[in-house]
């Protein structure tokens, strides 16, 4: 991996020292495989001992890291004979919310995520994962359509937040947002929500209200960046490490508050560096709980998931 955090820097100098001494390995030099060996192990001990206690800041980079898992690695993964179905039957196709028919190990499924991009070009193309009315309308359609051939729905969330265009708010972001929200409350199939990077805002809310909720270890889920919070509270943005603190976004604090359901581990280091274990994971805990909510009734899936979210929040008294 050459995409180092500022945290890691300690890392980053023992893995370079590392890939300095394999270049004058020569496969004789015994002294050499040693050195290589206690300093890959030196490594290892570094990179466990900060990743167990990682601020709410540092998990924020990490869920923001280029070379975490994207919609189209998970897909390409675990989704067989995907395919992306566009438009919104109105506007136009956003690139930012994929979705369409698939199978996952076995099962015939509908997939929704945003996809971030992982170059300049991808994430130009795809907007930074920030989705327009029109994406949240296509993710309406598709899961429309699965509850009609009653087919699981699954989704995958990474974004900053829905688009802010001038643009947008002309074609009703709010509106398209809230009426996603709504359909994902109404359909009468499981549906599996997975935050495997940034969960920011209502643009993630729109794909993320589901019977169950998944989220990587080191992934964050809020209603605001952190960022955005400290520029409203204290008028300038390098607060954010403190606002990311007080908001309890990570998946640790959302799971004790009940927001989410599960957290899936990740490879030592984070997802960024062993992606295919990384997705093998998230899909092993997305196959338990398919299976799980494949037992239940429809109309019983629809009210446990509004029961649910309308549970999140409330004041209970002792």
């Amino acid at each position: 991996m050459n995409n180092f955090l500022d945290f890691e820097k300690p890392i980053a100098d023992l893995e370079g020292k590392i890939r300095e001494l394999e270049g004058l390995e020569d496969g004789s030099d015994i002294e050499i495989k040693e050195d290589i060996a206690k300093l890959r192990q030196k490594a290892l001990q570094q990179l466990e001992q900060t990743y167990a206690k990682l601020t709410p800041w540092q998990k924020t980079q990490v869920a923001r890291h280029v070379d975490r898992p994207k919609l189209n690695d998970i897909t390409a993964r675990l989704i067989d004979d995907f395919t992306p179905l566009a438009g919104d039957r109105a506007f136009a196709d956003d690139k930012a919310i994929i979705g369409g028919l698939g199978r996952f190990r076995g099962r015939s499924v509908v997939v929704i995520g945003t996809e971030k991009g992982k170059d300049t070009e991808t994430r130009l193309r795809h907007n930074f994962g920030m989705a327009r009315p029109e994406g949240y309308r296509k993710a309406q359609r598709l899961m429309q359509m699965a509850d009609h051939f009653g087919i699981p729905i699954l989704t995958f969330i990474d974004t900053s937040g829905a688009y802010p265009g001038i643009g947008a708010e002309e074609r009703g972001q709010a509106e398209a947002i809230a009426r996603s929200i709504e359909v994902c409350l109404d359909v009468r199939v499981p549906m599996i929500a997975s935050i495997v990077g940034e969960g920011g805002s209502g643009g993630a809310v729109a794909l993320a209200s589901a019977n169950r909720v998944l989220m990587f270890a080191h992934a964050v889920y809020s209603v605001i960046s952190p960022e955005g919070c400290a520029a409203i509270l204290w008028k300038t943005r390098d607060k954010a490490q403190e606002a990311a603190t007080a908001m309890r976004i990570t998946a640790q604090d959302l799971l004790k508050l009940k927001v989410i359901d599960r957290i899936v581990d990740e490879p030592v280091g984070g997802a960024q560096r062993d992606v295919p274990a990384a997705i093998k994971a998230l899909g092993d805990a997305i196959e338990e709980e398919l299976t799980d909510l494949a037992k239940k009734e429809p109309g019983e899936l629809r009210e446990e998931r509004r029961r649910k979210f309308l549970a999140i929040g409330r004041l209970e008294e002792s």
